[in-house]
């Protein structure tokens, strides 16, 4: 486990600089980290009469900053025990990790936070504050936050440890008793816990569901939206959920800066989405079914290419290439000369530790686009069958 001094600037982020100049020009984007969208059309279907005349009849004015009141209540009724004063509305999830960090931490504090992970989750603490990355690793061919790391990394001045699960870029879960541990050591020490919990939902196995962190430690802050398991990221609705009001009053201030407001007519829609998400999460878990389905028979016509394991949770995974060359090479091959789109390792390196240098993040949940990516892959790696098989 390393540190990084306080008060580094940000440093560009490396995935969305990438995406930049790839994500829409690319022929086979296979490395999405969102569901399938649905069309403006096909969400209004999902809606009743007075939905729809409610969004037609929706004013464009400026909202209020903590979010319409109606939207407040029904995104509370995701949770066990929230209500609509422990809800706070984001223009996205980026938002809130950004926000929430600044109010929270100041520069005699310290973080904590897994890698790999999704880079403003340990960028944004790591410039306010010295910051520890305690790396995922993989036990029992699964991916597992390592809870004594965490025990070894907490200091008397630690006011924060950043989860993310389903975890971004591996999809792991984090087993009921290792959740329970980690606020059994937060709470000894007062640590606040906030867990990333955009891909909620579609886990492979119900079953295997994690507890939203606001629901079971009174610390504990959940971030959620619209864009990943829904697959709705145009709408641009996010959420922080707390039983700690003092925090989101904190972050609503800060709020004022940064976007003010939701969309009125996304809020309408949001409204919509949430009263439709069993029907939305069943249609997005079979698809990524399928779609994990294609992959895995893909990897089993060309083995020794790719280690591979199934997300547990969400639509993204992070195989190991075991093939020839290195990982980096592959991708930069994939996009440059054949339009297939993956995200490799070095975008997801840490300034906090080590992290694996052979790995890339696929995304399975788009429709066409990763059935089209697939053949793409399989085409590519007949043209290159006799390269890999010396």
């Amino acid at each position: 486990m390393n540190q990084q001094p306080p008060a580094s600037p940000l440093r560009d982020f490396a995935l969305e600089v990438h995406f930049s100049k790839w994500e829409f020009n690319a022929r086979h984007h296979l490395t999405a980290s969102d569901m399938e969208s649905l069309s403006l059309r096909d969400l209004l279907a999902l809606g009743t009469d007075a939905d729809r005349e409610a969004f037609e009849a929706t004013s464009l004015g400026y909202t209020e900053t903590w979010g319409a009141p109606d939207l407040r209540t029904a995104i509370a009724a995701t949770y066990d025990t929230m209500a609509q004063d422990n809800i706070l509305t984001l223009a996205g999830a980026g938002e809130g990790l950004y926000a929430l960090a600044r109010v929270l931490l100041g520069p005699n504090d310290h973080a904590i936070v897994p890698t790999p992970n999704y880079q403003s989750a340990e960028t944004v603490p790591a410039a306010i504050c010295e910051t520890t990355g305690v790396p995922m690793r993989i036990e029992g061919g699964k991916w597992r936050l390592d809870i004594d790391a965490i025990k070894d990394a907490i200091r008397p001045n630690t006011r924060l440890i950043s989860l993310n699960f389903p975890h971004n870029p591996t999809g792991a879960l984090m087993p009921r008793a290792d959740l329970n541990a980690l606020i059994t050591l937060a709470r000894a020490d007062g640590i606040y816990i906030l867990c990333d919990e955009v891909y909620r939902g579609v886990e492979l196995d119900p079953n295997l569901q994690m507890p939203q962190i606001a629901d079971v430690y009174e610390r504990g802050i959940s971030l959620n939206v619209l864009s990943k398991a829904y697959g709705l990221p145009g709408l641009r609705i996010g959420w922080l959920a707390s039983p700690d009001r003092d925090v989101l009053q904190r972050v609503e201030r800060y709020k004022h800066y940064l976007s003010i407001c939701n969309a009125a007519p996304a809020e309408r829609l949001g409204m919509i989405a949430l009263a439709a998400r069993e029907q939305i999460f069943a249609r997005n878990r079979a698809l990524l079914r399928r779609n994990l389905t294609a992959f895995e028979a893909l990897l089993a016509d060309f083995p020794g290419l790719i280690d591979f394991s199934a997300p547990e949770g969400g639509c993204v995974a992070y195989p190991r290439y075991t093939g020839p060359g290195t990982v980096e090479t592959f991708c930069a091959d994939l996009i440059e000369n054949h339009g297939i789109l993956l995200l490799p390792a070095a975008l997801y390196r840490s300034d906090l530790g080590t992290t694996p240098d052979d790995r890339f993040r696929i995304g399975l949940g788009r429709d066409r686009a990763v059935a089209d990516g697939i053949t793409a892959l399989r085409r590519y790696f007949e043209d290159h069958k006799a390269e890999f098989a010396a």
